[in-house]
C-alpha cells in the first residue's frame, strides 16, 4: 500500500476515519493493481470500511469448509489456494497462487462454505472487508462489482451428483475474456461486431485520407484482377507516420492498423488477419459498398479536429493488437522480429519472471494466442489430461467448484495449468513444447563440479554471429553464465574475454553486469587479491602473464572506469591499484603487448591517486556527494532547540549519536528519530547509514532519551508555507520554468552513480555506503509533486485555481518535450493527488483542450502490463532522457543501472537557451506542504464535499 499516512489502515478503525483520512487512503488505493478498474464511488466506500491486514508467510487465512466472514484483496505478496477432496486438510493440493491485484471471498454473499484453504506464500498485505459491509456494497454497487468479481453471482452451473473424485470436486476455469480454435479456423473478421470507438476511428482515418491524400484509395490491378477502392499496406504505414508525432516506428504503425483489421473496420482483400507493411491491398469497411459516400466539408472538419485523439487511442492499443497478431501466426511462420517482439513482452510478465532468458526466448516461438470474449467459456475441467499452460494477458479467470461457487479470481499476469504440465498430472505452447524446452535447456547446460557441488553453470545459446569480412566463419554458439561461485565466474570471464575489442566498444553485457554487481557477492577485498598475479615458479608466472595478464588489465580498466571516484573511498581498492600498476609496469619489459594498455592504466592511476581536483571549472559544476564528504546538520531536541554537528555523509546513526553527545555533554540512552511533518516517528537503528538525505521533504532528525520518544512533536517550520507563490510564478513563462527545472533535475540525476541503485536495493548498511545523490533525486520528485498540490490548495480564488491547472499542464508538456520524465510525472501525479482531483468545480471550468491533454498524460501512468504505456513512451525517445526514477528503481536493478549509465551524457548546450536568474532561483527553492492530511483539509475548505 505504501508507507506513512497509508498506515491509517493499520491504526484507525473505520468509524474513527475522517473524510480527510478517507481521501488519504483513496489516494493510495488508486495506485494499487487490485483497484485500478474500480469505479471511484465504489473505491471511496471501500476506503470507509476496509481493514488493513499485514500477514507473515505461512499464515492460514481460512480453511476449506469454513463459513466465510470476510472478502479480501491482495495488496502485496501472494497466497496459495489449496483444495482437498477429503476432510483431511493435509491432503490439500495447491491449485494456484493468488498474486498482487487478485480478490477472493465472494462466497460470503450467500453464506456458502469456503471452497479452498488460503495460506500466505510470503509476507503479504491484504485489504479486508467484513461480510455486512461487503453485502451493503454489493447491493448499492452491484452493476460495478459484478463485472469485476465474478460472472453475475449465483448463475454458476451446479455439478452432477456423480461420486467420481474429480466430479465431486468439480473445478472449472471461467473467463470474462472467439472460440479457442479461431486462430486456426478464422472467420471473416476476428471480432464479430466492431466497437463504436474503432468504427469511429476507421471513419476518421478514411475521411482524412480522402481529404489529404485521395490518391491512396483507388481501384488497383494485380495479376489481371481489379480490386476496388483499395489502399496499399506500405502506403498506409507511410501516411500514418507522417500524421502524428506519437508514431515513431513502422512496427508501431503496423500495430495501429492491426487494431482496425481485428475489428473488421479495415479488411485485407483476401481476408488475411495480419496487417503487413507490404504491397498488399486493404479496404476500409465503408468502401466495401458500391456507393461508398465521400466525406462532406463538415465531416472533413470534424475529422481534422478528432485525428490526433484517434491517433493517440490507436497508439495506446496498437501494441496489444500487434502482439495478438504475432501470436495468431503459426509458430513456424514467425519472423526474427516477431520472436524478438514476443520476447520483449515476456520479460514483463510476472508468471515468467523466474524463467531463464533462454526459456523465454524458446517460449516466444511456441506461445499461441486465444481470445474468449464470452463469459462462462470453459477452458478445461479437472481430471482432463493437461495440454496447455495459460498466461492471462487481459481480463480475468475464475476457478469455480460446481454447486459451490468461485474459489478465486486470477488476473492479468497470472498463469494456470503449469503444474499439470510440468508434473504430467491429469488435466499445457503444448505439454510437448514445454517439456521439450526444459529438456533442451538442460541438454545445453554445462556444469563444472568440485566436491560434487556446482561451482559454475553455463548455458549454450546461439551466438548470433555472421560471417566476418575476412570470410572466416565465427562460432555458431556461445556460453553464458547462469550461476557459480564468484571466483569461478571471474575465471570464466577472464578466459573468454575478447582482447581485439577496444575498451570503449560494447562488450559482453553479462561481464558488465558482473563488474557492476560484484560488490554484492564479491567485495573489493575479495576481488582485488583474485586479480593479482598468482605465485609459483618463474615458468608458471611467465605462462600466466602470457595467457591472462592482458585480460586482467582489460577487466581492471573496465572496473575502474565504472567505479570512478568511488574507488578513492576504498583503501583496499586504492592499495590494489597502486600495486597492480607497479606490477604491470614491470611486466611490460617482458610482454610487449601490455605496453598498448599501459597508457590507459597510467591515466586512471594518476586521476585516482592524486588529491581531489578542485579547479574553478570543477567547482562551478555540481559534484556528486561522496560518503567521505562532511555535512553540517541540525539535530533537534525535545524542547525544539537544536545542535549542529559536522560528520561525514555516510556516518552511521551510532556515529551521529556520538557527535550529538559531544555537543550536548551527555549521550546516555540517546536515540535518533526521523520525524515527518505529519508526526510519523521512526527510531533509526544504530547501523543505519547516510540518514541525512533519506528524510522526507519537510522531515527532521531529533535526538532524545528513549523514554521521551512519545513526547516528540513536529516543529512549526515543518508545516510548510501558509500562502502560495502564484503571484510570483504566474509571471514566469511555462517554458522557462520547465527549462530551469530540467537543468536542475539533470544536475541531480547526473550525480547519481549506478552503484547507488545497487546500494539502495540491497541496503546501504550492507555496504556502509551512501546513496545521497539518489536520495536527493528521489526527494526532488516528491518536492515537485507536493509543490503542485500546495500551490493549488493555497489558492482560494476559483478562477486562479483554473489558471494554475492550465499552467501546470503546460509545464508538464514542456518537461515531456525536454525529455524530463521525472518532473513530467511528478507534476501529473501532483494533479492526480486526491486533494486536487476532488476539486470538481475547478476541473469543470478547465477548457476541454486542457482536459484532453491531461487525460493523455495521465494515461502514461497506467500501471498495467508492467507500466507498458511508460515503457513505450521511453522507447520512442532518443537518449539522453531524465527517467521517472521512482519507477526505474522498481525494475530490474541491472537494467535500471545500465539505463542510468547510458543516459549520463546530457548535452548542456541543449539547455542553455535562457537562464533567467529569478526562474532559476524559484525552481531550486520550492517551499511545500508535504502532509497529505493538511492538504486534504485545505482542499475540503476550498470546495466542501457535495451532498
Amino acid at each position: 500500500v505504501g508507507k506513512g499516512e497509508s498506515l491509517i489502515f493499520a491504526f484507525l478503525l473505520p468509524l474513527e476515519r475522517s473524510s480527510e483520512d478517507v481521501d488519504i487512503i483513496f489516494t493510495r488505493l488508486k495506485e494499487v493493481k487490485a483497484f485500478e478498474k474500480f469505479h471511484p464511488n465504489l473505491l471511496q466506500q471501500i476506503c470507509l470500511c476496509g481493514y488493513y491486514e499485514n500477514l507473515e508467510k505461512g499464515i492460514t487465512l481460512f480453511r476449506q469448509g469454513d463459513i466465510g466472514t470476510n472478502w479480501y484483496a491482495v495488496l502485496t505478496g501472494s497466497l496459495d489456494v489449496k483444495v482437498s477432496d477429503t476432510s483431511n486438510h493435509q491432503d490439500a493440493v495447491t491449485i494456484c497462487t493468488l498474486g498482487i491485484g487478485t480478490a477472493f471471498g465472494e462466497s460470503i454473499l450467500d453464506n456458502t462454505p469456503r471452497h479452498a484453504t488460503i495460506v500466505t506464500r510470503e509476507h503479504s498485505e491484504l485489504l479486508r472487508i467484513e461480510q455486512k459491509d461487503f453485502k451493503a456494497l454489493w447491493e448499492k454497487y452491484r452493476q460495478y462489482m459484478s463485472g469485476l468479481l465474478t460472472p453475475p453471482y449465483g448463475v454458476m452451473e451446479t455439478g452432477s451428483n456423480n461420486d467420481s473424485k474429480y466430479e465431486r470436486l468439480g473445478m472449472r476455469w471461467w473467463t470474462p475474456l472467439i472460440d479457442p480454435h479461431i486462430p486456426h479456423h478464422p472467420t471473416k473478421t476476428i471480432t464479430q461486431v466492431p466497437s463504436e470507438k474503432i468504427l469511429r476511428a476507421g471513419k476518421i482515418l478514411r475521411n482524412t485520407i480522402l481529404s489529404r491524400a485521395p490518391h491512396m484509395i483507388r481501384d488497383r490491378k494485380y495479376h489481371l484482377k481489379t480490386y476496388r477502392q483499395c489502399c496499399v499496406g506500405t502506403e498506409l504505414v507511410d501516411w500514418m507516420m507522417q500524421q502524428s508525432p506519437c508514431v515513431h516506428l513502422r512496427t508501431q504503425a503496423v500495430g495501429m492498423w492491426q487494431v482496425l483489421l481485428e475489428e473488421g473496420v479495415l479488411n485485407h482483400v483476401d481476408q488475411e488477419h495480419h496487417f503487413q507493411d507490404k504491397y498488399l491491398f486493404y479496404r476500409f469497411l465503408d468502401d466495401e459498398r458500391e456507393d461508398a459516400p465521400l466525406p462532406t466539408e463538415e465531416e472533413k472538419k470534424e475529422c481534422d479536429e478528432e485525428l490526433q485523439d484517434t491517433m493517440l487511442l490507436l497508439s495506446q492499443i496498437g501494441p496489444d493488437a500487434h502482439m495478438r497478431m504475432i501470436l495468431r501466426k503459426p509458430p513456424g511462420q514467425r519472423t526474427v522480429d516477431d520472436l524478438e517482439f514476443i520476447y520483449e513482452e515476456l520479460l514483463h510478465i510476472k508468471a515468467l519472471s523466474h524463467l531463464s532468458t533462454t526459456v523465454k526466448r524458446e517460449l516466444a516461438g511456441v506461445l499461441i494466442f486465444e481470445s474468449h470474449p464470452k463469459a462462462g467459456t470453459v477452458l478445461f475441467n479437472q481430471g482432463e489430461e493437461g495440454t496447455s499452460w495459460y498466461i492471462i494477458l487481459k481480463g480475468s479467470v475464475n476457478v469455480v467448484i460446481y454447486g459451490k461457487g468461485v474459489v478465486c479470481t486470477l488476473h492479468e499476469g497470472d498463469d494456470f495449468g503449469k503444474l499439470a504440465l510440468v508434473n504430467d498430472a491429469p488435466r499445457a505452447a503444448s505439454i510437448e513444447d514445454f517439456n521439450r524446452i526444459l529438456r533442451d535447456v538442460e541438454a545445453n547446460t554445462v556444469r563444472l563440479k568440485e566436491h560434487d557441488q556446482d561451482v559454475l553453470v553455463l548455458e549454450k545459446i546461439p551466438a548470433g554471429n555472421r560471417i566476418s569480412n575476412q570470410g572466416n566463419s565465427q562460432p555458431q554458439h556461445k556460453y553464458i553464465v547462469m550461476s557459480g561461485t564468484p571466483e569461478k565466474i571471474l575465471e570464466h570471464f577472464l578466459e573468454t574475454m575478447r582482447l581485439e575489442a577496444t575498451l570503449n566498444e560494447a562488450t559482453d553485457s553479462v561481464l558488465n553486469d558482473f563488474i557492476m554487481m560484484h560488490c554484492v557477492f564479491m567485495p573489493n577485498s575479495q576481488l582485488c587479491p583474485a586479480l593479482m598475479p598468482s605465485q609459483g615458479t618463474e615458468q608458471e608466472k611467465m605462462d600466466y602473464a602470457l595467457n591472462n595478464k592482458r585480460r586482467v588489465v582489460r577487466l581492471v580498466l573496465q572496473w575502474a572506469a565504472l567505479y570512478g571516484d568511488l574507488l578513492q573511498e576504498d583503501e583496499a581498492a586504492m592499495a590494489f591499484l597502486e600495486e597492480f600498476y607497479v606490477s604491470v609496469s614491470d611486466d611490460t619489459r617482458m610482454i610487449a603487448a601490455l605496453k598498448e594498455q599501459l597508457p590507459e592504466l597510467e591515466k586512471i592511476h594518476k586521476v585516482l591517486l592524486q588529491l581531489f581536483n578542485t579547479s574553478d571549472d570543477r567547482a562551478q559544476k555540481r559534484q556528486p556527494i561522496r560518503g567521505s564528504d562532511e555535512v553540517l546538520f541540525k539535530v533537534y531536541c525535545i524542547d525544539q532547540t537544536y545542535t549542529t554537528i559536522r560528520v561525514p555523509v555516510s556516518s552511521s546513526v551510532k556515529e551521529v549519536i556520538s557527535a550529538v553527545a559531544d555537543k550536548l555533554g551527555s549521550g546516555e540512552g540517546l536515540i535518533i528519530v526521523k520525524m515527518s511533518s505529519g508526526g510519523e516517528k521512526v527510531v533509526l537503528k544504530p547501523h543505519d547509514v547516510s540518514v541525512f538525505t533519506t528524510l522526507s521533504v519537510n522531515g527532521r532528525l531529533f535526538a532524545c532519551p528513549r523514554d521521551q520518544f512519545d513526547s516528540l512533536a513536529p516543529l512549526p517550520e515543518q508545516e510548510g508555507p501558509s500562502t502560495g507563490t502564484v503571484g510570483t510564478f504566474e509571471l514566469m513563462s511555462s517554458k522557462d520554468l520547465a527549462h530551469q527545472m530540467t537543468i536542475y533535475d539533470w544536475e541531480l540525476f547526473n550525480c547519481v552513480h549506478e552503484l547507488e541503485l545497487i546500494y539502495h536495493t540491497f541496503g546501504r548498511h550492507n555496504f556502509k555506503k551512501t546513496t545521497a545523490n539518489l536520495d536527493l533525486f528521489l526527494r526532488r520528485f516528491n518536492e515537485i509533486q507536493f509543490w503542485v498540490v500546495t500551490e493549488i490548495c493555497l489558492c482560494s480564488q476559483l478562477s486562479k485555481r483554473v489558471q494554475l491547472l492550465k499552467k501546470y499542464i503546460k509545464i508538464a508538456a514542456h518537461c515531456k518535450e525536454y525529455k524530463n520524465l521525472n518532473s513530467f510525472f511528478a507534476i501529473i501525479m501532483g494533479l492526480s493527488n486526491v486533494a486536487v482531483s476532488r476539486l470538481s468545480l475547478t476541473w469543470e471550468k478547465l477548457p476541454s483542450k486542457f482536459k484532453k491533454i491531461y487525460a493523455e498524460f495521465e494515461s502514461l501512468m497506467d500501471p498495467s502490463r508492467n507500466h507498458r504505456a511508460y515503457r513505450l513512451t521511453v522507447a520512442k525517445l532518443d537518449p539522453p532522457i531524465i527517467p521517472f526514477m521512482p519507477l526505474l528503481i522498481k525494475g530490474k536493478i541491472r537494467v535500471a543501472a545500465r539505463k542510468t549509465k547510458n543516459q549520463s551524457q546530457y548535452p548542456d548546450a541543449a539547455l542553455t537557451n535562457k537562464n533567467h536568474q529569478d526562474v532559476r532561483s524559484y525552481v531550486r527553492q520550492l517551499n511545500v506542504i508535504d502532509n497529505q492530511r493538511t492538504l486534504s483539509q485545505m482542499s475540503h475548505r476550498l470546495e466542501p464535499r457535495r451532498a
